[in-house]
C-alpha cells in the first residue's frame, strides 16, 4: 500500500503559494473586468442596433471602454461598477423613452 506521508507540494522547497495566490486573484479581477466590458458593449449594440440609436451607443461605448481601462490600470473593480450601472441607466432610459 501507498505511503501517505506528508503533502510534498507544503514542504517542497522553491514554492511560492503567495505568489500564486496573487496571480489568481489578478486573474479572476481581469475576469471580472473584462466581463463586464462585454455587458456594456452589448448594451451599447442594443441601443444602436436595436433601437437604431448609434448616437446614444456612442457614450455606451466609451463609458465602457473608460471603465475598462481605468479597472486595468487602478486594478479596482470600482470603475467596472460604476461603468456598468451608467451603461445600464443609459440603456434602460433608452429602451423606455423609444415606446
Amino acid at each position: 500500500m501507498a505511503d501517505h506521508g506528508t503533502v510534498e507540494y507544503a514542504t517542497a522547497p522553491g514554492n511560492d503559494y503567495a505568489s500564486h495566490e496573487k496571480t489568481y486573484e489578478v486573474f479572476v479581477l481581469y475576469t471580472f473586468i473584462g466581463i463586464i466590458y462585454v455587458i456594456n458593449l452589448l448594451f451599447g449594440l442594443t441601443v444602436g442596433g436595436v433601437l437604431g440609436l448609434w448616437f446614444t451607443a456612442l457614450p455606451v461605448f466609451i463609458i465602457g471602454l473608460i471603465g475598462l481601462v481605468s479597472g486595468l490600470m487602478t486594478g479596482s473593480k470600482t470603475s467596472s461598477y460604476v461603468a456598468f450601472v451608467i451603461c445600464f441607466l443609459v440603456f434602460g432610459f433608452t429602451a423606455l423613452s423609444s415606446h
